[in-house]
């Protein structure tokens, strides 16, 4: 799999949960969700986002790289 899925499935894993913990246990963790969510919007800016530095750490490509190798 590539970085852009992974980003993908990690984001809305979050989501999900940090909603289910807002249903079962505090409010507070909507927060969760709304940082999950500003950083969703300034990677589309950006292009980076912190989860992509440690996918990376983990050797993890990119879609990009592996177009290049073909």
């Amino acid at each position: 799999m590539h970085m852009e899925r992974y980003l993908r499935l990690i984001a809305g894993s979050f989501v999900l949960l940090s909603l289910l913990l807002y249903m079962s246990h505090s409010k507070w963790w909507l927060l969760f969700t709304a940082f999950v969510g500003l950083n969703l919007l300034q990677s589309g800016f950006t292009n980076w986002c912190p989860m992509m530095t440690f996918l990376k750490y983990l050797g993890v490509e990119s879609c990009e790289k592996e177009a290049m190798k073909r």
